[in-house]
């Protein structure tokens, strides 16, 4: 087990239980396995070759466990790379949606430990990221046109496809850094028939400086073009989050405490990359919804929601993120809302020293809302 993170705030739920360290922690203690990561697309030039889809059990010898990565195509017609998961008895799915700049497999270990307490995963490489890229030109990039849109479509296309193929389980989604706000956006209009959303690394208000972020923004992409790899979106917010860890042993220290889960990343040639102006303005008028009364009034009031951070997490600015997203669902009316933070916890608690308490808890709250 990894050295365990104090919780400094408990639920705030009323369905929450009472006299125990932590409400939602499982009976079920799976084991949770060493992450195996596919290797690098081989490249052609300046584009990535495809490679056929994988289908194997787990790198452990976990014959319970069947785990496949293959190309499905979405009804726009575009193409999304799935991971998934498979139990041997799947009694409900979780479906992953990633942040910025990495991939649905970095969420191997998370999957596994899922599957081993019964879940199902579906975790898509986003367009711009992974193994939905076709080509460098796509990496880190959206679309040209309505590209936060058609993000979301894309989502509800994998939904589409585990409802379709495990009889319409109960489906939780979880959504990481920008795969949160994706999220936020994706429960406003799809969040009926959901089991329950965990936004992990999220925030409810964005700052005062999102405005003057998002302008310069707007004047670089209609100087370079949509599809330029944004130099000053990196600066105003990896860059910056970085600059708080002082001396820094790598540009990504931010992300987490653990040495070797951050060498991981900076090694993975599928992460740490420069997004593209046109996917930071998406973000950035994104932000400029999240308090909108009118808009969260359609999420359904029953949607079961739980809020994870790190307290040192920069880009949520540790708890007055998840705390504000709280404020925004409670004053929507949404009856069941819990925010857990981790002290001392980076932007990403799956890969932190905490990790094993943190899916510990997940287990748990996902275990909790499908016996309620």
């Amino acid at each position: 087990m990894s050295p365990a993170c104090r919780i400094r705030s408990q639920p705030r739920s009323a369905s929450s239980a009472s006299g125990r360290n932590s409400p939602w922690v499982s009976e079920i203690r799976p084991r949770i396995m060493a992450p195996a990561y596919p290797a690098a697309p081989a490249r052609n030039g300046s584009a990535f070759v495809a490679r056929p889809a994988m289908c194997e059990h787990g790198p452990s010898g976990n014959h319970l466990m069947k785990r496949e990565t293959f190309q499905h195509r979405l009804p726009d017609g575009t193409q999304a790379c799935v991971h998934r998961w498979l139990p041997a008895r799947a009694r409900a799915v979780v479906q992953i949606v990633h942040g910025m700049a990495e991939h649905g497999a970095r969420y191997e270990r998370y999957a596994q430990a899922l599957t081993g307490a019964g879940f199902a995963v579906y975790a898509q490489d986003l367009p711009g990221h992974g193994r939905s890229v076709r080509n460098a030109d796509e990496l880190g990039h959206f679309a040209d046109q309505d590209g936060w849109a058609r993000t979301l479509s894309a989502i509800n296309g994998v939904r589409a496809l585990a409802e379709q193929e495990l009889q319409r389980l109960p489906h939780f989604m979880f959504g990481h850094s920008m795969g949160s706000f994706l999220l936020q956006d994706y429960v406003v209009e799809h969040g009926r028939d959901l089991a329950g959303a965990v936004f992990s690394a999220t925030s409810g208000d964005l700052g005062p400086l999102r405005v003057i972020g998002l302008n310069l923004l707007r004047v670089e992409a209609a100087w370079f073009g949509g599809r330029h790899r944004s130099a000053l979106a990196e600066m105003l917010t990896f860059k910056d989050f970085n600059r708080r860890f002082r001396p820094a042993r790598t540009p990504f220290d931010w992300l987490s405490r653990d040495p070797a889960e951050v060498d991981l990343y900076v090694r993975d040639s599928r992460c740490g990359f420069r997004c593209s102006a046109a996917l930071w303005i998406s973000l950035m008028e994104m932000g400029g919804r999240l308090g909108d009364q009118g808009r969260l009034a359609r999420i359904p009031k029953d949607l079961p929601v739980l809020v994870i951070a790190g307290s040192d997490d920069p880009a949520c600015q540790g708890e007055k993120g998840p705390r504000a997203l709280e404020s925004h669902y409670r004053k929507a009316g949404l009856g069941e809302v819990a925010v857990r933070i981790w002290d001392g916890g980076r932007h990403e608690l799956l890969n932190d020293l905490c990790r094993d308490e943190v899916t510990a808890e997940l287990l748990g709250w996902f275990g909790q809302k499908l016996d309620s």
